[in-house]
């Protein structure tokens, strides 16, 4: 499978009648193959919704989400999720976390050993494979989940804000990690994240998701060069035009979210917007 993710005019609504609450509309956009997409947008908008949509976890109220061209039924091995909350089993090791999956499958016992050991070693985590997880820090813990995922070979591999709630020097070194680990095998990548600089420091493609309901406001090519270092994107002139370029869009995303809240937002919204063209007026 080439790993290529799309969705059609997908609409996702809970409740019924009055209580009935759209959280995302007429969303459309593809996740290229073998490249990495970002989606970035506004904390509460439904990104995690659109996840759980793309995993097959859920299913759209009308909309269609494809894999390679053939509609998405439910969830599935081509398809694998990165959740913000660790998903180890706590009762497990290490080793047995990351076999779960293949012998889930039914994958022989001496090749899916062979294969978790292999990837424990080029996620820094051989030594730590008899080790169970509240015995690893919160990257550790990352890694591992990382591991747990890559070993069943995914089409795709989705990333719902993976590194949300680590320190930043680890956050950091995640980043720059899965980074590494995205440009050595190309697996096709969906991140979601609510971060600019980690999304340009990640992506091949931003995706700007809107205001709830969400839906795609912009599509941006980030056309930096691979590898890629957090300390070179800082100070790399292209990297800040896209970076202003998408702040902008996100700016005016978080004003409509603000904005909804109160009669006192909008009004204030709109002095601010006024004293904005004065203040370029004079």
């Amino acid at each position: 499978m080439s790993g290529s993710l799309q969705a059609r005019g997908v609409v996702k609504s809970y409740g019924a009648g009055r209580f009935r609450k759209r959280v995302v509309d007429a969303c459309s956009f593809t996740v290229e193959a073998d490249r990495f997409t970002v989606m970035i947008g506004p904390s509460g908008a439904g990104k995690s919704t659109l996840v759980r949509l793309l995993a097959g976890f859920e299913k759209p109220s009308s909309g269609e989400i494809l894999i390679d061209g053939k509609p998405v039924r439910g969830a599935g091995p081509d398809r694998l999720v990165v959740f913000q909350e660790t998903a180890l089993f706590p009762w497990m090791t290490t080793l047995d976390n990351t076999l779960y999956g293949p012998k889930a499958r039914g994958v022989a016992k001496s090749e899916a050993d062979h294969r978790a050991r292999a990837l424990l070693e080029r996620v820094g985590l051989g030594a730590f494979r008899d080790k169970y997880p509240t015995q690893l820090s919160g990257g550790m813990q990352r890694r591992a989940e990382l591991a747990r995922a890559l070993i069943n070979d995914p089409a795709v591999i989705i990333l719902d804000e993976p590194f949300r709630g680590l320190d930043a020097m680890t956050r950091k070194l995640m980043l720059e990690y899965y980074g590494s680990l995205y440009e050595r095998a190309r697996r096709t990548s969906l991140f979601v994240t609510t971060d600019i600089d980690e999304a340009i420091f990640l992506a091949d493609r931003l995706l700007i998701m809107s205001n709830l309901p969400t839906r795609v406001s912009a599509v941006i090519d980030v056309d930096l060069p691979r590898p890629r270092r957090l300390a070179d994107i800082v100070g790399d002139d292209r990297a800040n035009d896209i970076k202003a370029q998408a702040l902008a869009i996100l700016h005016q995303e978080a004003l409509k979210s603000f904005a909804s809240g109160s009669r006192a937002a909008a009004d204030f919204i709109d002095a601010y917007a006024r004293r904005s063209r004065e203040g370029a007026a004079a």
